[in-house]
């Protein structure tokens, strides 16, 4: 150390520890296991609060065919896969979809369509005794989007 000049402090500097650091492999663990706990608990909370991917499907299925009876075409077409918004216009989807009567959604079942998985959904349009059945398909696009009717 130089003996020269005015210096602020007259002592060494003081090391940074005060003694030898503490092993904190409990708390490792225990923050590593409170986060698995965290994201699990997402995961089921999520599906229990979205429902499963069948009851999303029919969900969908049920306010695409409400806005039809509505005449909501804005939301029928947006509930509508890229596919089929592409092929038609707001206005011409109850053209395509709408059937006289109330409609009652039935519970949907897995199928594909064009090699993709996709959910098949029978819609139950009852008109005063006049029943018409018909089947809607939902893929996975951003969420379940009627993809095809029959």
């Amino acid at each position: 150390m130089s003996t020269e000049g005015p210096f602020l402090y007259d002592d060494d500097p003081q090391p940074l520890h005060a003694g030898a650091g503490r092993p904190r492999k409990g708390l490792l663990l225990a923050l590593g296991g409170g986060t698995l706990a965290v994201a699990l608990v997402a995961v089921f909370s999520l599906n229990a609060l979205q429902g499963s991917p069948e009851e999303q499907v029919e969900q969908v299925a049920d306010v695409f065919t409400r806005a039809l009876v509505a005449g909501d075409d804005e939301t029928a077409w947006g509930l509508l896969c890229n596919a089929e918004q592409e092929r038609l216009q707001p206005a011409e989807v109850a053209g395509d979809y709408l059937q006289a009567g109330t409609p009652d959604v039935g519970t949907a079942t897995e199928t594909e369509l064009d090699g993709v998985d996709a959910r098949l959904v029978p819609v139950r349009w009852d008109d005063d005794g006049a029943v018409t059945e018909t089947e809607l398909t939902l893929v996975a696009e951003d969420g379940p989007k009627v993809c095809a009717g029959s």
